[in-house]
């Protein structure tokens, strides 16, 4: 027998999240961005931070953070260590530490990580399902 387990939500206000900085990161502390006129088809594989601000198409497999800037339209299934997201998400997301979605960000997708927070004014279209920390 299947049992689903209720997605928590969380503002992040509310729980201790060890390093801040990832919420303040802009273009210019990543070594790796997809510029805002590129648009992008296939799969991307990537070991260290790295910024989508163009169009992507395909997959995302990392061992580092993700984010998705504002004007961003990514069409993929995720999996990484965190996801910021600001822009739109259509896809899966597996992140192991965190999903973050501000507010003007959206995901159409499922949601698998230990910590979801969603912003109010943040759009979620999907199921959660919340890994337990190891």
């Amino acid at each position: 027998m299947l049992t689903a387990q209720r997605c928590s939500v969380y503002y992040y206000a509310m729980f201790e999240v060890k390093d801040t900085d990832f919420f303040d990161l802009e273009e210019d502390d990543f070594d790796t961005v997809l510029a805002s006129d590129i648009t992008f088809s296939g799969t991307i594989r990537f070991a260290q931070p790295f910024m989508i601000k163009g169009s992507m198409d395909g997959s995302i497999h990392a061992t580092s953070d993700l984010v998705v800037d504002t004007q961003a339209v990514v069409k993929a299934d995720i999996v990484a260590q965190r996801v910021l997201v600001r822009g739109k998400v259509t896809g899966n997301i597996e992140a192991k530490g965190l999903v973050f979605v501000t507010s003007g960000g959206s995901v159409t997708g499922d949601i698998t990580s230990e910590k979801v927070v969603l912003e109010p004014g943040s759009v979620f279209t999907g199921r959660c399902t919340m890994l337990q920390a190891t």
